[in-house]
């Protein structure tokens, strides 16, 4: 991730915590209650981590990976999970990406 790029929640299935950047505590419960179920949830399937960021652009991103060693992950089910959230979650993301914008991004 480069400077201009913002984590806003993340989830791992070494450590088993969930995060969400403390600059997003504001957001509705409903909200942070499904972005934290939607991360926790792709660790238990998948396994290793998986972050949701905010590119230089204001676009959410998602990003996945696992430890070298993980033999237990499940990268061709990563990649389908990760475009199954993005259908699913679209309107979540979207006014996610609508929120940055209005509320978070910092002018070059």
């Amino acid at each position: 991730m480069d400077a201009r790029e913002e984590v806003l929640c993340s989830a791992s299935a070494y450590t088993k915590k969930y995060y969400l950047n403390p600059d997003y505590a504001g957001l509705p419960a409903r909200v942070k209650d499904e972005l934290q179920a939607a991360c926790v949830i792709f660790t238990e399937k998948i396994g290793g981590i998986i972050a949701l960021f905010f590119d230089a652009e204001g676009n959410l991103r998602i990003m996945t990976n696992a430890e070298e060693d993980d033999l237990m992950y499940d990268e061709i089910g990563s990649g389908l999970m990760v475009h199954q959230l993005q259908v699913e979650k679209r309107e979540l993301f979207e006014q996610m990406e609508e929120y940055y914008r209005a509320f978070r991004s910092i002018p070059d």
